[in-house]
Order: C-alpha cells, then structure tokens, then sequence
C-alpha cells in the first residue's frame, strides 16, 4: 500500500490494482464515521481506519498492490489489513513507535467488524512478526510466541493454488466455530484449548452428534500436532514434521471437512513425489491453497506432476520464510 497524505480536500481516496477484486476498485470515504459496505476488498481498508489508535487520520490517496492470491487461503485479508495500518502509521509518524501485538489485534478486530468475519488472530499475528528463515510457533491466548528454525538451504515450501476460490463469510468457517463452541460448553470449558483427548473420548456420547465429536477430534489432535511439528522443526526431523502435515490434512479432511476434490488431488499429488516430506491444505478450505514441504532438487518435479496429474489449472510459488510486514519511508521529490 503506497500513498500520501492529500493535498487538498477533506475526503481519502484508495485504489486497488487487483485484478480479482470486486468491483469499483477505488473507494473514497470522508472523515465521518466508516461502515461496511461494496466493495468487499475496501471493507479491510474501512476497518483498519475505524480501528487505528495511533493518532488522528489525514485525508490520504493510497494505491493496493499485491502479489498474494485472493481467497487462496494464504492470509490475503491479513496482509491487506496490516499493510494499511502501517501505512497510516507512517502518515501518521507512530512507524518507529508501534507494538506490533496491538497492530495485530487491531486488524484482526477490523476483519470482526467490518468484514463480518469471527476469525482468529494468527493470520495477522504471523504478518507482524515473522522472522527470514523461521516458522512462528503462537500461542493464540497469550500470544506468546516462539521462533522455530526453518532455514535449511536445501528445503522450500510449495505454495499450489488450486484457483477455485473460497469466501469465508457467510460459509462454513462461522459454522464450524459455533460446533467447537458448542462442544466447549459440553465439556464446561472456555475452549477446546483446554481439552485432551482421553477427556473428550470418555465424553463423547453426551456430545449431540457425531459430527461435534468429528470437529472436537480435529481441534484436540491438531494442537497436539502443532506442538509436535514444532519440536520436530527443531530437531530438523523432516521426515516427522512432513508426516505429521500430511496427518493434519486428513484430519482437516475427515473430520472437520473443509477440504475439497480439488484440493485433495493436489495434495495427493505432491505426496507422491519423492523429495516430498510432506502436503496439507492451508487456509480456511474450500478450495485455495496447499502447501508443500520439499528438497529444492525435487521442487521442479513436483510442480510436474502436480500440473500434469491435476484436473483444474494450478499456479505454484516455491517460497521461503521471510520478515513481516513493515513500513517504509520515501523522500519526497522536487
């Protein structure tokens, strides 16, 4: 997100240079109180004005580019929010002041509101603070933190967008928190945070249905698997860590059902490849990305087989873990 403050008049203009945005792409909004509306890119922007607590906001003129796919599954609503709020934090001089916690609650509470969306905060959380060659470890209730190497020069993540696109509000993502919330008070718990397997396996028959057992399993077992990934990580267990990716994607699959055919094949896909560790789907489901733990040797033949053996048309980026978002200060021109 690139602007200025305005030079003359009282509104703040934005425009999007995405191609997959909805239409208008530009919005214009004046200094009164902002509310959600069409389009729906421009409901994050709106969001992240109402919820910025630095300082007073000047009438700007800003521009959106981006190179993230949007909903892919790979934090594209996250990475808009916190790139507009560093963008006012420097129109507004707080760039070099900022907590980047309280950036990150505040786009998460812009997503809530305006975007109409109950998501968490990891999203955001990892936008913040990602460091070059590590994966970041959250603890979403204090939001602790804890950086885990991932700088072997001979791995790379896939990244593989199926390009059947999802939208999260109005979905099943509301639906499948109700369920967790549901089987939370089952249990006399805040959270299924606070739930173990042997507990929720001995309760289960007072549960309503199978399906909250199905949902509750995946919460439980996934904890438990990102924990174990994370030591994994450490230890540079590969192998452990890819088995327990491909772990997690059956689980998103079976029991908190929201995968689908596409994405399923293209995981499959990868895991056939030798150099493939391991493949999941990311992202909310329904479609978007996978993503892929594999040697840099094999990356090209995964690719291959994943675009050949696939029935829609994939697009791929091998990646690497980078730094977060941060803001940046150009000298004005004569």
């Amino acid at each position: 997100m690139v602007g200025d403050i305005r030079v003359s008049g009282d509104s703040s203009r934005v425009i999007t240079l995405s191609q997959a945005a909805d239409e208008p792409r530009e919005l214009e909004f004046g200094p009164g109180k902002l509310t959600p509306g069409k389009p729906a890119w421009a409901n994050y922007v709106k969001g992240v004005v109402a919820n910025f607590h630095l300082g007073q906001i000047p009438a700007f003129e800003a521009v959106i580019a981006t190179s993230v796919p949007l909903g892919g599954g790979v934090s594209s609503s996250a990475s808009l929010e916190v790139a507009c709020f560093m963008f006012l934090a420097a129109l507004t001089s707080h760039l070099e002041s900022i907590n980047l916690k309280e950036v990150a609650r505040a786009c998460q509470k812009a997503e809530h509101q305006f975007a109409d969306m109950p998501c968490g905060i990891m999203d955001q959380m990892v936008t913040c603070l990602a460091k070059p060659g590590t994966a970041l470890l959250l603890d979403c209730r204090s939001l602790e933190t804890d950086f885990v190497p991932l700088d072997d020069p001979e791995l790379v993540v896939l990244v593989t967008n199926s390009n059947v696109r999802h939208t999260l509000t109005g979905s099943e993502y509301p639906s499948r928190r109700r369920s967790c919330e549901t089987s939370a008070q089952h249990f006399s718990l805040k959270s299924l945070r606070d739930l173990d397997m042997d507990t929720l396996l001995n309760g289960a028959e007072g549960l309503a249905d199978q399906e909250l057992l199905r949902r509750s399993r995946h919460i439980v077992s996934e904890i438990k698997r990102t924990q174990d990934a994370a030591a994994a990580l450490k230890t540079r267990d590969y192998k452990q860590f890819g088995r327990l990716m491909n772990e997690s994607h059956f689980s998103l699959r079976d029991d908190f059902e929201v995968s689908c055919p596409e994405v399923d094949e293209l995981v499959a896909l990868a895991q056939s490849v030798p150099g493939v560790f391991g493949s999941r789907m990311t992202g909310g489901g329904f479609g978007g990305c996978t993503v892929t733990l594999v040697t840099r040797d094999a990356v090209d033949r995964a690719i291959e087989v994943m675009r050949s053996g696939y029935h829609g048309s994939a697009t791929f980026y091998v990646c690497e873990p980078a730094a977060g978002s941060r803001g940046l200060q150009f000298p004005h021109s004569n």
